[in-house]
């Protein structure tokens, strides 16, 4: 019997204990769904529901906003997700793009070295040490079986370009948006007149082929990701520039309602960094399964810009006019993924409480990430009257922003089922609503009602979306 490690003083609970929780959670409101399921599904790969569509877009344009919208030093990109080959062989992805793999010798199932029960915390020496499995006495966790010595293997998914399938034509979907940043550099820069520092960001699909994916959507063979590569003069000005990006990115999360002791910081260690990386911090959640990267935040020097340079023949410098200075830019960059940033947003803001005897749930998502912002509901669904208002209302608000009318339960279980979707606001129309031409606007967080007229509706709302987009 092994002992059970001391608890780290320093962890914190998750904020949902089990995961199956938002799995369940995702499927019954229409988050989340396994691809293909009549099939079958297809493992590690996730489709996204009404709202969960809405809610990645939300992310999304939350983190365009903060990254490119509010700021006058970084402009976007939207690279092909397929690139000449030359491009991975440059950046070293085909050479040493892969993860440690073991196989069972029984079974013959394959699983990450570095997940398997045992194997938790593993520098990165430990795990190229071909003696790994037998100095740790690792099983297979399926079977107990032995597992084979541990070898690398290559996370890109190959395919072929063309009607004929042969080496000449092999062609790679892209493990990641930087490099279509790296080999635009000159494209950007001279398009658009940035002078140093600059960012480009890029929000767009990416591909895995993960030895051993799961914990829901948090880690998936297809992907999105939102990445900025900042562009900074070498060495100081590199370091600075990553100093200040590390608690931006962090705030980040904050603003938009993860709470923050579920976040930290931690620094890879020497043996753990990429070869070309001088430093690589990352901003960990803790998830139900551990704490876990949420975000990377890595100064690579000048690594990306100086390789793509020699291999393409074609000079990545900036020139900077005032010094009739030539530069190879270093770069900082922020690695977060779309798909992993709204699981986060999701799980945090989860919610069970006990009301009148009941348990409800809700999810206390920020407004701008929420699905839908506001639910239009009927208290009496048989009178014409006040559907005809209802529909008025939304069709108002719809030319603004989110909205949804629902009238297929009663009004007690409708503020229910809106409150487990994250919605931020109820307007009720009932038979006072007929006389008074004013509607009853219910808070999800505080439950609290208050009584407004129908004209102010819209702009109530806009103004609350507003406040809380500024805080």
């Amino acid at each position: 019997m092994t002992d059970t490690p001391p608890a780290d003083p320093d962890d914190v609970a998750p904020a949902v204990a089990e995961l199956d929780t938002i799995v369940s959670l995702s499927k019954r409101r229409g988050f989340i769904f396994p691809s293909s399921e009549i099939y079958g599904g297809i493992n590690a790969v996730w489709d996204y529901g009404p709202l969960g569509v809405e809610l990645k877009n939300n992310v999304k344009r939350a983190w365009w906003r903060s990254m490119v919208q509010e700021r006058d030093d970084i402009v976007g990109l939207d690279a092909g997700i397929l690139m000449h080959p030359q491009v991975w062989v440059t950046s070293g992805h085909v050479g040493s793009f892969s993860d440690p793999l073991v196989e069972c010798q029984t079974d013959h199932r394959r699983f990450r070295l570095d997940e398997l029960p045992g194997a938790e915390g593993l520098s990165a020496t430990d795990l190229q040490d071909p003696g790994i499995v037998e100095r740790l006495g690792l099983k297979c966790p399926v079977d107990g079986g032995p597992l084979s010595a541990p070898r690398r293997f290559n996370l890109m998914f190959k395919t072929f370009m063309g009607p004929v399938e042969e080496d000449a034509s092999v062609i790679y979907l892209r493990p990641e948006t930087a490099q279509g940043s790296y080999v635009n550099f000159k494209n950007v820069q001279q398009s658009s007149r940035k002078k140093l520092p600059f960012g480009i960001a890029q929000i767009g699909k990416s591909f895995r082929n993960e030895i051993s994916p799961g914990n829901f959507v948090f880690r998936m063979r297809e992907f999105e990701q939102m990445e900025m590569q900042y562009f900074v003069r070498p060495e100081a000005e590199a370091a600075a520039a990553f100093e200040d990006w590390l608690p931006a990115r962090r705030a980040w999360y904050e603003r938009f309602g993860v709470t923050p002791s579920r976040l930290r910081l931690r620094e890879h260690a020497p043996d753990e960094l990429a070869h070309y990386a001088k430093k690589a911090v990352d901003v960990e959640y803790r998830f139900p399964f551990g704490w876990k990267e949420l975000e990377g935040v890595h100064n690579r020097g000048d690594f990306d810009l100086s390789r793509h340079s020699e291999a393409s023949g074609e000079t990545l410098e900036y020139f900077d006019q005032a010094t009739n200075e030539h530069v190879i830019p270093w770069v900082v960059e922020t690695a977060a993924g779309a798909d992993r940033a709204a699981f986060t947003f999701l799980i945090d803001a989860y919610r069970e409480e006990e009301v009148r005897g009941e348990t409800r749930v809700s999810l206390a998502l920020h407004p701008d990430l929420a699905p839908y912002k506001v639910a239009v509901l009927p208290l009496l669904k048989k009178r014409p009257e006040i559907v005809t208002l209802c529909h008025a209302i939304k069709t108002d608000l719809q030319r603004h922003t989110m909205a949804v009318y629902d009238d297929t339960a009663a009004i007690g279980k409708l503020y229910r089922r809106q409150d487990e979707i994250g919605t931020p606001w109820c307007i009720t129309v009932d038979v006072d609503s007929l006389d008074d031409d004013a509607v009853t606007v219910r808070d999800r967080d505080t439950m609290n009602q208050e009584r407004i007229p129908v004209e102010g509706v819209t702009r109530l709302i806009l103004d609350r979306l507003d406040a809380a987009r500024a805080r």
